[in-house]
């Protein structure tokens, strides 16, 4: 009985562990909107500041399936970000460095690479630590226009 008593212990500690743990973690899944290939379909995401975010960008469901990627940004960053991205239709390895610009890279806090039609990927990151509205897009050229949101980093 003194056995099972300890186990039953260890075993609801762990398990409010594990909780605790899952709490932390934001998971997202995003992807194209259903009736509108060029927008996401959540375009305003909350998460805690400091707290720990898995994003599944999941490319499917789309009217007009095309290559999409998922960049979050620094505050104010959006225009300038955007417009780098639509330079690169002009580099022969825009592809290649999934319309990433280089420029940019120390204005993306988070980033997927380009993923093609019916096919995902998992990103996890830490949310900024400061509170704030930081914007999210697509940067394959000309997307980030339409395919924009905001993730909101509360306290």
């Amino acid at each position: 009985m003194k056995h099972t008593c300890l186990r039953l212990a260890l075993l609801a500690t762990f398990c409010l562990s594990a909780s605790a743990q899952d709490a932390d973690l934001a998971t997202i899944e995003i992807k194209p909107h259903a009736q509108n290939p060029l927008g996401y379909d959540q375009t305003e995401l909350t998460v805690k500041a400091g707290q720990k975010v898995k994003l599944t960008l999941n490319n499917t469901g789309s009217i007009a399936p095309q290559p999409h990627n998922f960049l979050l940004l620094k505050p104010g960053k959006l225009d300038a970000v955007g417009a780098l991205a639509n330079a690169m239709l002009a580099d022969p390895q825009g592809m290649a460095k999934s319309y990433i610009p280089d420029a940019a890279k120390p204005d993306i806090l988070a980033h997927t690479k380009l993923v093609q039609p019916n096919q995902s990927e998992t990103i996890e990151f830490t949310a900024p630590a400061e509170a704030g509205d930081y914007p999210y897009i697509c940067t394959f050229p000309g997307h980030w226009l339409l395919m924009r949101g905001v993730m909101h980093v509360t306290q």
